[in-house]
């Protein structure tokens, strides 16, 4: 079965140029112009990876970002402008999963599109062969089964980046992982990103399951390390 995309971008020369090479590639490819647009087309079709850009009319990528990520969890893939730091953070913080500097090569973006979905279906094959975890500190509980986690008996909705974040170091609790070496486990060995991008996700899992994020309980910093979990 062909894999899904949807490419969002409000130039439609660069929007036909995206498309014609994906198809080209057996991909199905839908498009959209601005952020309603991409929101609706997100909320009646499953996608396998969105490519967003960050300046679309009506709706901002940010807010798009924002919003799937109340009931999606499907890879996001940010469009910023280059040399924009401020803008992959903050593609990052709303919930993407990754993100590509414009102008960019095609074939960097079929590269990024192809190692998500090797991830994503090598973590679906995982899933179906190794035995379920539910890993229960009583307020906090991880299932690796439902791919989910549960703060105080309430689900906490998390993006696929920071899920498989989480696991890894809640299956291995009290080992230090480095920011390079956390990259690379989650992201790949061909990621571009920088260790800010693991920073933000630290941050915004803590936000999500400490009740204090300022003082720890479960995920930890050594200080010129890296980051573990200890209950």
């Amino acid at each position: 079965m062909a894999r899904k995309l949807l490419v969002v971008d409000d130039e439609k020369l660069i929007v036909k140029g995206i498309r014609f090479s994906l198809e080209q590639d057996g991909y199905e490819v839908d498009v959209a112009y601005d952020g309603e647009e991409a929101l609706e087309a997100v909320e009646g079709t499953k996608y396998d990876v969105i490519l967003l850009d960050v300046m679309l009319p009506k709706m901002s990528g940010f807010e798009v970002c924002q919003q799937i990520r109340e009931f999606s969890d499907t890879p996001i893939i940010m469009l910023t402008a280059k040399g924009d730091d401020m803008d992959k953070i903050l593609g990052l913080e709303y919930g993407a999963d990754d993100y590509i500097t414009k102008p960019f090569n095609i074939l960097e973006v079929k590269a990024r599109i192809k190692a998500i979905i090797r991830r994503n279906a090598r973590k679906e094959s995982d899933n179906t062969s190794k035995t379920p975890v539910v890993t229960d500190y009583g307020t906090f509980k991880l299932d690796t089964e439902d791919g989910k986690a549960y703060v105080d008996g309430k689900e906490v909705s998390l993006t696929a980046k920071e899920f498989d974040l989480l696991e890894l170091l809640v299956v291995h609790p009290g080992k230090v992982y480095g920011r390079d070496q956390l990259l690379a486990k989650i992201w790949g060995e061909s990621y571009l990103g920088d260790a800010r991008t693991v920073d933000v996700h630290i941050r915004r899992l803590r936000e999500k399951i400490e009740k204090n994020p300022s003082e720890p309980k479960y995920i930890h910093t050594k200080w010129g390390v890296g980051y573990y979990f200890e209950s």
